[in-house]
């Protein structure tokens, strides 16, 4: 359960007695996420989810954050809308955490996607990449290519004990990566964290995108190589290429990739490979104490990796030439 912070009954009520959305009939941890501490609100006005942002979420990005949901939000797309309240503030404090309320979205996460998921995906991808070009504000990806290394230096002397030879794959994937790193992609506001846990499907449509905390201003086709690692790939590295097709159709039936892009998507595939395995390790090695999270496995990207050293065009990814 993803929950660092516990919340006593006594700092809820007075937290929430700041905000007009009923009296409370329920409150529990969510099992989902690792980077923040969440919660499911029921009151007698409806559903919403209480955060508490932890570890990587820097205050100062929030207000790009909650506004990022209002802008989506007002555009059509299905997302969580912040509750702002009696004050007209969408963010406060609880239990010496940063905090805030947002609307309930209907649906079930797919454990198990199939193609016509992946096609549903690329394109709530591309509408969200249109819906969100005259977003006026902007957040650098501070878990981009320069990030990496720093990341690698927390976890570099454990990593062999996570799986052999890990230390010297990821030292050799940075190295080219750093060389080779794409510039000068079109982009805007990508999600940069689209794994299956965080869309909704109800029946085979897609009901909502969530969890908007990695959001920030980067290349697009950088967010759809995100979705590739995370939609298209099973834990022991198996690769569905009609999946990614699927995915990669569905994006390209709203927003046609450029020639660039289309040429940088394995790079762009192997790093997002590589920056998922890389925050995975440093929280499978420093899981803090008597927090109720269960860290997400590394060694699944170390996976991914290997067939990303292996696929130097498109094509390999489903994409037709």
């Amino acid at each position: 359960m993803a929950v660092y912070t516990e919340v006593s009954d006594a700092a809820l009520a007075d937290f929430l007695s700041a905000y007009a959305i009923g009296s409370l009939l329920s409150f529990k941890g969510i099992a989902e996420g690792v980077e923040n501490s969440n919660f499911f609100l029921h009151t007698t006005d409806g559903a919403y989810i209480l955060t508490l942002y932890e570890k990587r979420v820097r205050e100062q990005d929030l207000p790009f954050f909650i506004g990022l949901m209002e802008h989506l939000s007002a555009r059509g797309l299905a997302c969580p809308q912040p509750v702002r309240d009696r004050t007209g503030q969408a963010l406060g404090q609880l239990c010496g955490r940063p905090a805030a309320i947002v609307s309930f979205l209907e649906g079930v996460s797919v454990k198990a996607p199939g193609a016509g998921h992946c096609r549903e995906l690329g394109r709530a991808l591309a509408e969200l990449h249109a819906a969100g070009r005259d977003f006026p504000m902007v957040r650098e990806n501070n878990l981009s290519v320069s990030a990496w290394r720093p990341l690698f230096a927390q976890a570099e002397a454990q990593a062999d004990l996570v799986e052999p030879g890990l230390a010297e794959r990821t030292r050799a994937d940075l190295a080219f990566l750093e060389a080779h790193w794409p510039q000068n992609l079109p982009g805007g506001v990508i999600h940069a964290d689209l794994f299956t846990d965080n869309v909704f499907f109800i029946g085979d449509a897609l009901s909502g995108l969530i969890d908007f905390y990695f959001a920030c201003t980067d290349a697009f086709a950088y967010d759809l190589a995100v979705c590739l690692n995370a939609w298209c790939f099973e834990a022991d590295g198996t690769f569905h290429r009609d999946m990614a097709a699927a995915l990669i159709a569905g994006y390209e039936a709203i927003r046609p990739l450029e020639p660039a892009e289309v040429a940088a998507l394995p790079i762009l595939c192997r790093g997002a490979a590589l920056r998922f395995m890389l925050t995975r390790l440093v929280d499978w090695l420093n899981v803090p104490p008597g927090a109720l999270v269960k860290p997400k496995d590394p060694r699944e990207f170390d996976r991914r990796l290997a067939f990303h050293r292996r696929a130097p065009d498109a094509r390999d990814y489903g994409r037709p030439s």
